[in-house]
């Protein structure tokens, strides 16, 4: 594929680009920027495709429109054929995981917020680091019903994920995002039981996210929750629809970070986030997609996502913790999310 030359090509030069697939789409889009110049967006008002971290007051990276070649490729499966790494994985502390559980838990219950979403780290030692093509194409393989990409900036990093949430899709006035909570293992002919704790916290995600958005819109409407499957894992999931009263940019950054990976209500679950997680998430929690595109915009959170440095992969990974969480269950949910991104490498 062009595509994949392209890659080879750019990560050679050190320019940035950025190459994605829809979720449960047959094309693979790609952005190949011309320079190695760092662009910054903080208005959300430029045309290209954007990466934002977590931290809402730090800068947004840009890939421009018109600083790039766009390239778009039917894929209809494996292109490449690459021999699979030898691996050994360093686990975080399970310990350290639980404590900071505890600790939010604590927090919820003494009102300092209803929800807060905890996440760790891990690190998986990869045999080399030229095998992005193969990462790349084997999280394409693995999870069509996921926004797959790999993204590459010489004066930031190397990120790839397969992320399962829509932060907000916008055309013109119309706009339709979700609310995303609750993780369940997918079994087989099984039907899910959802248990008081993650129906509450979906709800809480909704509620939240209706009582923002409704100043900014003429129509707002939501829609039954239902459970999704996003690859071995499922979720709850509520679609959000409506007609803006506001520009493009002021919905985006009344939405993030939403309480699905901050808490609620934001300011102080983030507070707390930033304050006693024992690392920073960067990009993990942002968001990242097509800005202004054909006055479209299309923005996905950037979730079961690995940044890759030298001979390591740092995934990123966490859950959504209330006053009914049990800590154990919450690092037993971070496992299973983990394997997203472990099986692929």
């Amino acid at each position: 594929m062009n595509i994949f030359k392209n890659i080879e090509k750019s990560l050679i030069k050190k320019h940035p680009f950025v190459c994605y697939r829809k979720p449960n789409d047959t094309v693979i889009s790609s952005f190949f920027q011309n320079d190695d110049n760092l662009y910054l967006d903080k208005n959300l008002n430029s045309s290209g495709f954007v990466f934002a971290p977590f931290d809402d007051k730090k800068e947004t990276i840009i890939i421009p429109k018109e600083n790039s070649t766009l390239l778009q490729e039917f894929y209809s499966g494996s292109n490449i054929s690459i021999t699979k790494t030898a691996n050994s994985k360093d686990y975080n502390s399970k310990e350290s995981h639980v404590n900071l559980v505890e600790k939010g838990i604590h927090a919820i219950r003494n009102s300092k917020f209803k929800k807060v979403v905890l996440s760790r780290k891990e690190t998986v030692n990869l045999k080399d680091d030229t095998n992005i093509l193969r990462l790349f194409d084997t999280l394409l393989n693995s999870y069509q019903n996921a926004f797959v990409y790999v993204w590459f900036h010489p004066k930031v990093g190397l990120w790839l994920g397969a992320t399962p949430e829509t932060l907000v899709k916008i055309n013109d006035h119309s706009f339709e995002t979700m609310s995303l909570a609750g993780t369940l293992p997918y079994i087989e002919n099984i039907t899910p039981k959802w248990t008081s704790k993650e129906i509450e916290e979906q709800q809480f995600v909704t509620d939240y996210i209706i009582e923002k958005l409704t100043p900014l819109c003429d129509t707002l409407n939501a829609n039954k929750t239902e459970t999704i499957k996003a690859g071995t894992l499922l979720h709850l999931k509520t679609k959000i629809q409506g007609q803006l009263a506001v520009s493009h940019s002021k919905l985006i950054k009344t939405l993030h970070p939403t309480p699905a990976v901050c808490g609620l209500p934001k300011e102080a679950s983030k507070q707390f986030i930033i304050e006693n997680e024992d690392y920073e998430r960067s990009f993990y929690t942002g968001f990242l997609g097509e800005l202004n595109i054909n006055k479209s915009t299309e923005l996905f959170v950037n979730l079961r996502c690995m940044e890759v440095k030298s001979s390591k992969a740092m995934i990123y990974i966490g859950g959504g913790i209330t006053k009914d969480s049990i800590p154990e269950r919450e690092w037993e949910e971070t496992t299973e999310k983990a394997m997203v991104m472990k099986r692929i490498i």
